[in-house]
């Protein structure tokens, strides 16, 4: 994930706009991580440089 679509990515949940904690990152790409939302407390997962935007409720 790039970090630049912190700018257009928000909370399925409030629509919130979502913080980055990055974990891991190759070159300017975020490998592992976590986006959170400070409106609504809900985290996101970033796995494979890829972000699990689904409400929590609807995770496996």
């Amino acid at each position: 994930m790039r970090p630049d679509l912190l700018e257009i990515l928000r909370c399925p949940v409030c629509r919130g706009e979502l913080q980055l904690r990055s974990g891991r990152t190759e070159g300017d790409e975020i490998v592992e991580g976590t986006l959170t939302c400070p409106a609504c407390r809900v985290e996101y997962p970033i796995s494979d440089g890829i972000p699990d935007l689904l409400p929590p409720d609807e995770r496996d």
